[in-house]
């Protein structure tokens, strides 16, 4: 895994600022560094070593020396790659799965990028025609980040690589707050920086003569296919399942895995026969997970290594995560994510990770709602909605939030696997004016698209285009690397959701479980204690801490001083409450305190 940082403008001093880019981002390569300067461009590249530890050095040139490549990521299909490329004419200096996409972009241009299996952001910059060419992954594994202005273009694989770059307008786009607080993270192409934006994943831009073109290569679509039987499915997932795992331990170094209590971690643990698994937990016993891990781990015959993290190390670190996070993220489980990866890179540069299972298989406790609660869905939705309209002043208690859901559409309040606040609750907490747009004008184009698939797929399709890419993979790159580890994510392959994507509904859910087929699998390589435990997600007790009084105090004051973006008195009320017991804030608390957090961290701190 790797860091890339790059700029095209007239800068002087071009070595010292690339150089200066690249330091910023360190953490994802401390190994070496690598740069290519000309008059009209700046590139540099991190490295931590992986495939190719002698010869893998970044950037790697063509034969002429008119091209060259820096990646971030890996391609596992690299060495097929090679052969076709080899018979091809084309000469290889490196054994690195790095080269393969050179040589593959001068034989296939863009057409490359379907064939790759991995994940990944890289730049190729064709010398003769001072052109730069740059992709992301199918599935946002990787992010790329880039910066466009009338004096410069920057890209990278973290913004604070920016920091570093004189011609660098450090502004907050305060547009995203409002959307930050109904998703919990920064949601579309936008950042929290104006002018920087994020590079969608699956797709590619060129930039040539101050022009930035950006091209789509992959969307994924759902495409239930019947004509299978559930045994045919199950022996086919298998298959792909335990290739998949395989290709993604393709390394020159020692790869773990992390382990959870859930069935993802457990099953990836047990088929690839790592010989180290990590796992954080809690004081607090109801919230660990920790005892399921180790059990685990002896009865596979692998070594547990795990960590207890205190109240006071998660405050402690926090500030500087949202830092390494470059954008405010609120959730709570992306501090103990940083622990984990932490205690991890002590043993390991590779860990392997179940990130996207979910998403794919099905597996979040909410898709079972259609069946769980289909009785009342039979109610005609006229009354439902009247009913909502009855309870709308009590929704927050849990009884009536239940009858608040149901009385609207799903595409009216489903926009991920978190909903922390409505506009109109954003509305009263914002002391500035609010823009007339809603989470639904993000959605609406995605919801269109699926407009006449069951409700399962629905959410399936919204999770894979939105809390997948905005959370989940956010947190997983940058929590890792900022402990100098990289994790990979054997669910998210190319190959195997090729044929996931088309498993019917009925064998996601069914007999009461969500992720059913998988866990089928599951089942022959793991006791039923893993395979049926029921999705737990990461635990962190942030609903117990915010109501001990050195949080609440901690909080409180934070909240005081946030008249630059908030009313005060309407957010410390939200903590009130919670404290006192008489409504759960502590999701819509976090979310807010997070913000102040990063805010300080990028633009009072630093």
């Amino acid at each position: 895994m790797c860091g890339i940082v790059g700029f095209a403008d007239h800068s002087k001093d071009k070595k010292k600022i690339i150089k200066e880019m690249a330091d910023l981002i360190r953490h994802r390569g401390p190994d070496s560094d690598g740069f290519y300067v000309n008059d009209n461009v700046a590139l540099g590249f991190r490295r931590l070593s992986i495939i190719d530890l002698e010869g893998g050095n970044q950037p790697i040139f063509n034969e002429d020396k008119t091209k060259l490549v820096f990646m971030n990521g890996e391609i596992y299909n690299y060495q097929m790659l090679k052969e076709d490329l080899q018979v091809k004419g084309h000469k290889f200096t490196t054994n690195s799965d790095t080269e393969v996409l050179l040589h593959g972009y001068e034989e296939y241009k863009e057409e490359l990028l379907p064939m790759l299996r991995g994940m990944f952001t890289f730049i190729i910059y064709d010398i003769t025609n001072d052109e730069i060419f740059g992709a992301r992954d199918f599935y946002g594994i990787k992010p790329l980040y880039y910066y466009l202005d009338k004096k410069s273009f920057m890209f990278g694989s973290e913004i604070k690589s920016f920091l570093a770059h004189p011609n660098f307008k450090k502004e907050l786009n305060r547009s995203m707050l409002e959307d930050y607080l109904t998703f919990q993270y920064s949601v579309g192409e936008n950042t929290f920086f104006k002018n920087v934006y994020k590079l969608r994943p699956g797709c590619y831009f060129k930039y040539k003569d101050n022009n930035l073109t950006i091209e789509k290569y992959y969307n994924i679509e759902l495409e239930p296919d019947t004509t299978k039987s559930e045994e045919e499915w199950k022996e086919k997932l298998k298959e792909l399942l335990n290739d998949s795992i395989k290709a993604h331990k393709i390394a020159d170094v020692e790869v773990g895995s992390f382990l959870s209590s859930g069935v993802d971690s457990s099953y990836i643990s047990t088929v690839a026969n790592v010989d180290k698994t990590f796992t954080v937990g809690w004081d607090n016993q109801k919230y660990s997970e920790i005892d399921y891990a180790k059990e685990l781990s002896e009865i596979i015959g692998v070594k547990n290594i795990n960590k207890k993290i205190s109240k006071q190390e998660y405050f402690d670190n926090f500030a500087n995560i949202q830092y390494y996070m470059d954008e405010p993220l609120a959730d709570p489980s992306a501090i103990a994510l940083y622990f984990v990866a932490n205690i991890a890179s002590k043993e390991v540069k590779v860990a392997l990770s179940g990130e996207g299972s979910d998403e794919i298989f099905g597996g979040y406790n909410i898709y079972h709602e259609p069946y769980s609660v289909s009785i009342y869905y039979k109610i005609p939705y006229p009354i439902r909605r009247m009913l909502g309209v009855l309870v709308y002043p009590f929704r927050h208690h849990r009884f009536f939030n239940f009858i608040y859901r149901r009385s609207r559409k799903l595409e009216d309040r489903y926009i991920g696997n978190a909903f922390m606040f409505e506009p109109s609750e954003t509305k009263k907490i914002l002391n500035y004016k609010t823009k007339k747009e809603t989470y639904k004008d993000l959605t609406r184009p995605y919801y269109e698209k699926i407009k006449n698939y069951d409700d399962v797929s629905k959410m399936q399709y919204i999770d894979f285009n939105f809390w997948l890419i905005g959370d989940i993979l956010l947190k997983a790159d940058k929590m890792s690397m900022a402990n100098s580890l990289e994790v990979r994510v054997p669910f998210l392959d190319r190959i195997l959701i090729d044929t996931a994507r088309k498993i019917p509904t009925k064998y996601k859910i069914k007999d009461g479980k969500t992720k059913y087929l998988f866990r089928e699998v599951a089942r022959e390589v793991l006791p039923k204690k893993w395979s049926d435990k029921k999705k737990l997600g990461f635990p962190v007790p942030i609903r117990e801490w915010l109501k001990e009084e050195d949080t609440y105090k901690l909080i409180k004051d934070k909240f005081s001083k946030s008249e630059k973006f908030f009313k005060p008195e309407k957010i410390i009320k939200l903590l009130e409450e919670h404290k006192s017991g008489k409504k759960d804030n502590s999701r819509k608390i976090w979310t807010i305190y997070s913000f102040l957090v990063w805010y300080e961290e990028y633009f009072i701190k630093r």
